[in-house]
């Protein structure tokens, strides 16, 4: 006959708790906790509907000096006890301080990376494809919670230099634009996504034809930006958006015609600005 519950519990109360015991050394940690867990995610879309996608998590908690370790299987108990179905952006805060309070920590930290796929039409056929993006999520939970949304997006950029000293074209490359936004109310996905591409040269697509590659060069030669250009845009639009109270933002410009990559990153809070 298997062990009743209260039988499990008086068990694991009678073994050493060695996690639990005092360390001497008087060294705090900051992060200590789980990485890479492999978890479901579901994220509602602007239309009504919902996409389900696979998410990389870590959680962590801050130490303090007096205590030899963390007990790493609560950080799992607590998300699978928070989350017996695919987790959702709007209960990670919820879990962050489920952390805090299982694991009796000042601090907790989650983190999940994850793609999310947003349907584009190529600009002149109209022809449907998958755009895959990476999105990034962080919550911070100690006294308060602290949310930061990141999204990552390829796209073309163009160098205005090479097209003023050329007389056959300009070299272009992909870059991958990225953002961290901390902000109020709701911001979908697709509408940082939309930020992001409208900061580039053009956007890239996942199908193009022979028009749509005719329409996407040209309107890229015509819209030159080095990577300086693409972050100054970047960072105008989201000044403009109210609900963005803090970002950092970067582009990554994989150069085509050199043995190295460009590189410009902005970072601004908002609310000491204003």
């Amino acid at each position: 006959m298997s062990k009743s519950r209260t039988e499990h519990d008086d068990s694991a109360q009678a073994m050493p708790d060695v996690q639990a015991s005092h360390d001497v050394r008087r060294v705090a940690i900051d992060r200590v906790g789980v990485k890479d867990v492999t978890y479901p995610m579901r994220l509602r879309t602007p239309d009504g509907g919902e996409q389900t996608t696979v998410a990389s998590i870590n959680m962590y908690v801050a130490l303090p000096h007096t205590q030899k370790g963390t007990h790493m299987s609560r950080f799992l108990e607590v998300l699978n006890d928070k989350s017996s179905e695919p987790i959702r952006p709007d209960r990670i805060s919820e879990v962050a301080r489920a952390i805090c309070e299982r694991l009796n920590a000042e601090e907790a930290h989650f983190e999940a990376s994850l793609t999310y796929f947003i349907k584009k039409l190529a600009p002149v056929t109209k022809q449907a494809g998958l755009m895959d993006y990476r999105v990034t999520f962080e919550c911070s939970a100690n006294h308060h919670t602290d949310f930061i949304m990141g999204v990552s997006a390829p796209a073309t950029s163009l160098c205005p230099c090479s097209k003023e000293i050329s007389e056959y074209g300009a070299h272009n490359q992909r870059c991958r634009i990225e953002a961290k936004v901390r902000f109020k109310g709701q911001l979908w996905i697709e509408e940082l996504v939309q930020h992001l591409e409208n900061a580039a040269s053009h956007p890239v697509y996942a199908v193009l034809k022979r028009p749509d590659e005719k329409f996407v060069t040209e309107r890229a030669y015509d819209n030159p930006k080095f990577v300086e250009d693409i972050v100054r845009d970047l960072a105008v639009a989201l000044d403009n958006d109210d609900r963005i109270t803090w970002y950092s933002i970067n582009s990554e410009n994989f150069e085509s015609i050199h043995n190295h990559n460009a590189f410009a990153q902005v970072i601004r809070d908002k609310r000491k600005s204003s």
